[in-house]
């Protein structure tokens, strides 16, 4: 669009330089000039024509003047003369990693900051945000098209290391990591809010600790599992020596309700009812033996 003006505009200088000399190439002044009109005509014509692609808005601007109002996205007719900047409105989102390459910026990006006990704690962090579209024109006349460099980055870090030190080392690791992901997201959430920004999501990727503190951690988890171990052992030994004692009470009561409870009269009735059963099997001899109340001697032929 602009390169067309420029064109017509050349093309029409030429046209009226040519026209007032006397050379070969003067009988182009005429096709020159029209040339001329007609690129410059098609240069305004086309910007009066601005498309906003899907996810985001345009802020209008006119010799430093900014438009309150935002062009959604659709094909618009606007005025020439304005500037349109746009402004990308979609869920963006701002790593900050102690991993190469991984992060917005080269290199070591993670954000280290002290905790309550004085150590040093290396967190890589994601944030996701996305700018408000009526906000927009406030954004571009107070900050500019670079207020991911501008806000999210500073004050992100800046929040992050102002709550660290509220809590230690080994906590931010392991039993607080959840609080204090809330807390810096709430302190995150109101900067961003007062500058036509909404924090979407804050995601503490991972947290570092000096090698030290994580040898303790680790040491400490160990025993910690190992006596959990031993309970779990204690607590099977236990079960075990009661069922022992339950089955030796049980086989100790029936003895004692076997001894109580039979009689001689009873004692002789049974041998007298294995005897029968005896004697009627076909490998089975009797023999009567002398003497009163004896009883006989069954033997088997094989």
């Amino acid at each position: 669009m602009i390169l067309f003006i420029i064109l017509g505009i050349i093309l029409l200088i030429v046209g009226f330089t040519l026209s007032h000399n006397t050379n070969p190439f003067s009988k182009f002044a005429g096709l020159l000039r029209v040339l001329g009109f007609i690129l410059i005509a098609l240069g305004v014509f086309s910007s009066m024509f601005k498309q906003i692609d899907a996810g985001k808005v345009g802020v209008k601007s006119l010799y430093g003047s900014v438009d309150s109002d935002v062009l959604e996205s659709g094909l618009h007719l606007i005025n020439p003369l304005l500037d349109v900047t746009e402004f990308d409105v979609q869920t963006q989102n701002y790593t900050m990693s102690a991993v190469h390459g991984e992060g917005a910026q080269e290199g070591d990006d993670a954000i280290r900051v002290l905790s309550n006990d004085g150590l040093e704690v290396v967190i890589d962090l994601t944030v996701l945000y996305r700018v408000v579209p009526t906000e927009a024109p406030i954004i571009f006349k107070k900050i500019g098209v670079d207020y991911m460099d501008k806000i999210v980055r500073p004050v992100t870090r800046t929040r992050i290391r102002d709550n660290a030190v509220y809590y230690d080392a080994v906590a931010l690791y392991s039993t607080k990591r959840n609080e204090f992901q809330q807390r810096i997201f709430k302190s995150i959430e109101a900067d961003f809010k007062l500058r036509g920004l909404v924090l979407e999501q804050l995601l503490i990727r991972n947290i570092n600790l000096p090698t030290s503190v994580k040898a303790s951690i680790e040491s400490k988890i160990n025993a910690e599992q190992d006596a959990q171990k031993m309970t779990f052992v204690l607590q099977k030994e236990k079960q075990e020596a009661e069922r022992k004692r339950v089955e030796a009470q049980g086989i100790a009561d029936y003895q004692r309700i076997i001894s109580l409870g039979l009689t001689d009269k009873q004692l002789q009735y049974e041998q007298i009812k294995a005897q029968k059963e005896l004697a009627a099997s076909p490998n089975s001899k009797i023999i009567f033996m002398n003497g009163k109340g004896s009883a006989p001697v069954i033997l088997s032929d094989k």
